[in-house]
């Protein structure tokens, strides 16, 4: 058996408030054990992990037995009974649901069972972290009784974690597509990573060659169009009267002022750190902390801008973003004046 493979994230990985000595294993690239915690919010991934190492242990042996358990509603002593040696040997594996509301049978076994693992078993551990049920469960299990391993299915929140999980669905499956293109992907899904994960498969599947931003826009333009990301990189690119049409039609689809002014400030952001730097972009991604592709984005965003130009936008931003949030009472034309600002590299009015 190949041995686990240390999180992509990379050092001691830190799940609830300890660290944890067992080894950290990607959810990507799954890997059994005797006993896996699968550990953390985000289904989508866990529910990769899961699939991984079932396909995993399906491949070695055809002939592996699955039972699925619940730790809620647990009848004593069916951990050891799944778990024994049967008759032919065949290798078993235990998917165990809802450990974070575990019963206390299941509880007082589970602990019992780190102690003396069956061979042949895995016994994988379901544990969205919802609560703290189960821990002492999870601190031995952490503390390398057993000899288990971990997946961490952390929470995929912030934009940037989106776009390195879409990335690697992307990488995973040897497909390249332009940076644009998986930006205008990620907008489009910003709301709903399983929506996101079903859309990068679908490229995936269907497109041959490398994926360009205008097929995100012909598979799922009807999104992309609304997005405050491409609002703002209509404004940001100098096209006055389109930012205005996709800023209506962002706004009459639902979407949030605030959430709208906060996609312009980080563009902005991102073009004020490289503007003026002339190292080479890697070298320049790796001293800011960013991404090569995000580097070369906000140069290719920063030609026809200047120092006062990217000024006037910044602070037409920030003027946006207080009234947005109760600082006056039309927020509508608060955005409007932005992306004027922004669109037109002017002061509003001129």
């Amino acid at each position: 058996m190949a041995a686990p493979r240390s999180s992509a994230r990379g050092g001691t990985a830190r799940t609830g408030t300890k660290a944890t000595k067992i080894p950290q294993v990607s959810w990507r690239d799954p890997r059994p054990a005797p006993l896996v915690l699968v550990f953390g919010p985000e289904e989508v991934c866990a529910e990769r992990a899961i699939a991984g190492i079932r396909d995993y242990l399906r491949a070695e042996d055809p002939a592996l037995e699955i039972s699925d358990v619940r730790a809620d509603d647990y009848a004593p002593g069916t951990l050891l009974s799944l778990t024994s040696p049967s008759l032919f040997g065949e290798p078993r594996l235990v998917r165990v649901s809802g450990v974070e509301k575990c019963s206390d049978a299941f509880l007082q076994e589970a602990v019992s069972y780190l102690n003396n693992p069956q061979e042949g078993a895995t016994v994988l551990l379901r544990h969205t972290g919802a609560s703290v049920r189960g821990k002492k469960l999870l601190d031995a299990l952490r503390a390398g009784t057993g000899g288990g391993i971990e997946i961490p299915c952390l929470a995929v929140k912030r934009d940037g974690d989106r776009v390195d999980f879409a990335a690697g669905e992307f990488a995973a499956a040897k497909k390249r597509i332009a940076p644009a293109a998986l930006r205008a992907l990620v907008s489009a899904f910003a709301d709903d990573l399983t929506e996101l994960a079903a859309a990068c498969q679908q490229l995936i599947r269907d497109v041959e060659g490398d994926i360009a931003e205008e097929t995100v826009t012909k598979y799922y333009g009807g999104r992309v169009e609304v997005s405050a990301f491409v609002v703002a990189d209509t404004a940001i690119s100098g096209r006055y009267g389109e930012a205005l049409v996709a800023l209506r039609h962002a706004l009459d689809s639902g979407a949030d002022p605030v959430p709208m002014v906060a996609a312009f400030a980080m563009k902005l952001r991102t073009m004020a750190r490289v503007a003026g730097q002339r190292e080479p972009s890697r070298s320049l991604a790796q001293r800011l902390g960013m991404k090569d592709w995000q580097v070369d984005r906000a140069k290719r965003d920063l030609n026809g801008w200047n120092e006062r130009s990217l000024g006037l936008a910044i602070q037409a931003t920030a003027r946006a973003d207080a009234e947005v949030k109760g600082a006056a009472r039309d927020p509508i034309f608060a955005l409007e004046r932005m992306v004027t600002v922004i669109a037109t590299r002017a002061p509003f009015g001129e």
